[in-house]
């Protein structure tokens, strides 16, 4: 004789609380799902419709300034501070949560060229057409204390750049030549007489304006290595996490991406602005970087891929001449010639503020199905269309029409 029982236990199906959602029993034997795929397909699908509808990647505009936004830079330590230099030698130091500017000095005569924040972040350095280096601290000054720089150096040359060390009090100035500077001393411990310089620990490298990049190592007396482009760079930029690799923005409207072990060819040539490429800055996961170009446009691209994943414009924004990555991975600063300063997400669609167990489990989900289904026709034209203004679209057209005639040649 059998005897089955059924044997139900009520932790299986009864909700916890009354505001739990309701417990389903689910028996995952494929046999039981024959249109699993088509099921998935169709959720990715939607996903995908649904981060399109979403993409709204603009989230606020600082002005302040009363000329065009030369240079940024990061803070090291906060991530709710922000540091910029303008064409008329004025430098603001911004609150991003608030939106507000809470501290302005005249820093310079004319341009500000250039500007770094120590290592630590107790202070930050500047570089303007006045030829002059100056250190000023990070806190604005007490009441009744006059805004006066830490520490001045007056140099021969104009300088078009800085950088500083990052765990030492050394700091590099690029103009006529690069300069190693010592923070207790005011003259150069070192300078380089082969032709914007950023740091790499040890490692040095700069463009010139002679269409090289050249990689010096600062416990050497003479340059590392020199490769001369078709073009002049403007800016370079280390990747982070991998620190043989750096990507430099070129007047010929691209950015190449090199080893420096290897430097007879670039890795990847990454091609879609339409105009000289200005600045270049990594994302602290070292996997993609942005670019902001002439063109009145800022784009995303993988680290290893030739083309953006996304574009951002505006119908105000003008050339953009500076871009920084913040370090947290969520937001993206760009400054433009007409006097603003513009944050950016860096994934567009991405919901801010706090969320739920449940809504972090179902973009998981969702990431995961898109990525399952990317090479899908109808998934990859929804994920790669982008709405370009009508000049960038045509100057894209001629610019496609030009690479062809070139190759049938």
């Amino acid at each position: 004789m059998k005897v089955k029982v059924l044997c139900r236990n009520p932790d299986d199906y009864v909700r916890e609380t009354t505001r739990d959602i309701q417990r389903v029993p689910r028996n995952y034997d494929p046999t039981l799902h024959p249109f699993e795929v088509p099921r998935e397909y169709t959720r990715a699908m939607n996903a995908t419709k649904l981060e399109r509808v979403f993409a709204k990647p603009f989230v606020a505009a600082l002005d302040g300034h009363r000329d065009a936004v030369n240079c940024m830079a990061k803070h090291p330590t906060s991530l709710s501070t922000l540091l910029s230099g303008s064409c008329d030698g004025e430098v603001k130091v911004w609150n991003l949560p608030t939106k507000k500017c809470v501290r302005t000095l005249q820093a310079h005569e004319g341009f500000v060229r250039g500007m770094c924040a120590r290592f630590c972040g107790t202070s930050f350095f500047t570089v303007g057409d006045d030829k002059t280096i100056k250190q000023w601290k990070m806190e604005a000054p007490g009441y009744g204390e006059e805004e006066e720089p830490l520490n001045m150096i007056l140099g021969k040359t104009v300088y078009t750049g800085i950088d500083h060390h990052q765990k030492e009090g050394v700091f590099a100035t690029c103009g006529q030549q690069v300069d190693i500077w010592d923070e207790q001393r005011s003259s150069p411990i070192r300078s380089f007489t082969w032709g914007a310089s950023r740091f790499l620990t040890e490692l040095l490298a700069s463009c010139a304006s002679d269409r090289s990049i050249i990689l010096y190592d600062m416990r050497e007396a003479t340059p590392l290595q020199k490769v001369i482009m078709n073009m002049r760079s403007n800016t370079l930029c280390w990747n982070p996490m991998e620190a043989y690799i750096f990507t430099c923005a070129n007047e010929d409207y691209h950015l190449y991406t090199y080893d420096m072990r290897q430097l007879s060819m670039p890795i990847v040539m990454h091609s879609d602005h339409v105009s000289a490429v200005l600045d270049v800055d990594y994302s602290p996961t070292g996997k993609e970087f942005v670019s902001a170009s002439f063109d009145k446009t800022i784009r995303i691209f993988p680290e290893k891929k030739s083309h953006s994943r996304s574009v951002y414009h505006t119908k105000r924004m003008q050339h953009v001449i500076c871009v920084k990555w913040s370090l947290d991975n969520k937001y993206i600063m760009t400054g433009s010639d007409e006097m603003n300063i513009r944050l950016w997400k860096a994934n567009a669609s991405e919901k801010l503020g706090l969320l739920t167990t449940r809504e972090k489990q179902a973009q998981n989900y969702s990431q995961k199905l898109k990525q399952k289904f990317q090479h899908h026709p109808q998934i990859r034209r929804i994920t790669r269309h982008r709405h370009l203004p009508r000049e960038i679209y045509s100057q894209r057209k001629e610019l496609h029409v030009m690479k062809e005639a070139r190759r049938r040649k």
